[in-house]
């Protein structure tokens, strides 16, 4: 059956397009955008005014939890997040049990993914076997059978002389080395930001530095190797700092920051009488100084794209004491509430570059299809609402897990639809937007 959005307000920062158009479907691709496009015998549709379509939104720093670990998430669950949040794809960490160090790995999780038939799942490979930190992944077996980039995850690749051979490995297959920039010597056994909040709650700090040691550490690796570097889910000012350097040196370096980096500091632990593990995240909530650089990093161009860091928990994990329970947070269904409520209607960036930092951005760094829409090419849409107040509700969140920081919060901005290869796969209940049914 073929489709036609009529009279549509899209935006699509990659094609340049910003304004009414048609975008007319049949069955799982585009065919054809453009103005005043006959129906052709298309069920036409016309979104309420104020709705804006978009290219499908793509995560790049999603933990789907499967295999081993589906008590906490599954490829299902996940994905069906990610479509409620308007991710039309999402690329997955490795730190599976076992984890995606091998390629019978990476192939399980495509057949899941498959067989949910949501979002489109990339997996992410690890760098090290195990992730141990040790011997190299067989870089290309991974690479043959569908991983889009490497990295260890949570656990940062200690030695440099592993990442420059990681790099090296890497570049020779035309993927990025992703890393969570942490210097263990100087995280110890932190839980916290190193501050004023952590030592009056007498928690162990994790000190800005020791993120930013790494990402120094990281971007001279990439200028010696040429290799494309990637800061997962940055955090410090320092960090930023450092990535602006290495651009300004033509060095592939590009960065994420996580919504709760950007909207929270470490003062939330004085929250709710304090301790409350779901602001317990790594890196961790640090500090008013590296929050404003994050928005400004947003607002200039430094930062390339926004990302997640969706690491769902059970609840039974989470109940434990602040030291021992989990680092992480739910985020896919969070997301573009907190962009449109924190980012866009609070004057920081326009529509246009939030789209583009959830679109296009993270195509490009991970050379993904899709990011933009084209004729002949996959129908993956969001459809946003920019006008729409949600609450946040986190028994009614499509993960599995619920571990959100942001219940109770009332955001203005909602996802109203999100359609992937031409099939709508969600639609908000709270938001009619004629796709329903």
């Amino acid at each position: 059956m073929k489709l036609l959005l009529k009279s549509i307000h899209l935006i699509d920062p990659a094609a340049s397009r910003n304004g009414e158009f048609d975008v007319l479907i049949d069955g799982s691709k585009i065919e054809r955008i453009g103005r005043n496009l006959p129906a052709d015998g298309a069920r036409v549709v016309e979104l309420p005014r104020g709705q804006v379509v978009t290219p499908g939104l793509i995560d790049i720093h999603v933990h789907l939890r499967e295999p081993g670990q589906e008590h906490k998430e599954t490829i299902a669950t996940g994905t069906a997040a990610a479509v409620a949040g308007g991710f039309t794809a999402v690329a997955c960490m490795p730190n599976t049990d076992p984890i995606n160090d091998h390629a019978s790995v990476t192939e399980f999780i495509l057949k899941r993914a498959a067989e949910a038939g949501l979002a489109r799942v990339y997996p992410i490979g690890a760098v090290s076997i195990g992730s141990k930190g040790d011997q190299l992944t067989e870089i290309g077996d991974l690479h043959k059978a569908g991983c889009v980039a490497i990295t260890d995850d949570g656990r940062p690749v200690v030695t440099a002389l592993l990442m420059r051979r990681a790099m090296e490995y890497a570049t020779m297959f035309g993927i990025p080395v992703i890393d969570h920039c942490e210097d263990p010597s100087l995280k110890g056994d932190g839980v916290a930001h190193e501050g004023a909040v952590s030592g009056i709650l007498g928690l162990k700090g994790i000190p800005g530095a020791a993120e930013s040691i790494m990402v120094e550490r990281n971007i001279s690796v990439a200028e010696m190797t040429g290799g494309h570097f990637h800061v997962a889910h940055m955090s410090a000012r320092q960090s930023l700092r450092a990535v602006r350097e290495g651009k300004a040196r033509g060095i592939r370096v590009t960065c994420e920051v996580a919504p709760h980096h950007f909207v929270l500091t470490d003062e939330a632990l004085h929250e709710k009488g304090g301790y409350d593990t779901n602001f317990k995240m790594n890196p961790p909530l640090r500090e008013e100084a590296d929050r404003l650089a994050m928005i400004e990093g947003l607002r200039d161009g430094s930062i390339d794209l926004i990302a997640t860091d969706h690491a769902p928990h059970h609840a039974d994990e989470k109940a434990l004491e602040f030291d021992r329970a989990p680092f992480g947070i739910v985020g896919l269904e969070t997301c573009v509430p907190i962009c449109f409520d924190r980012l866009v209607h609070a004057g920081v960036v326009s529509l246009s570059r939030m789209v583009e930092l959830l679109t296009i951005n993270p195509a490009r760094t991970l050379n993904l299809p899709g990011g933009t829409l084209t004729e002949g090419g996959p129908a993956d849409i969001t459809v946003l609402a920019p006008d729409t107040s949600v609450t946040v509700r986190a028994s009614a969140l499509r993960s599995k897990s619920k571990n959100t920081p942001f219940d109770g919060w009332t955001l203005k901005g909602a996802v109203g639809a999100t359609i992937v290869g031409g099939r709508v796969v969600y639609t908000n209940p709270g938001c009619r937007t004629g796709l329903e049914g």
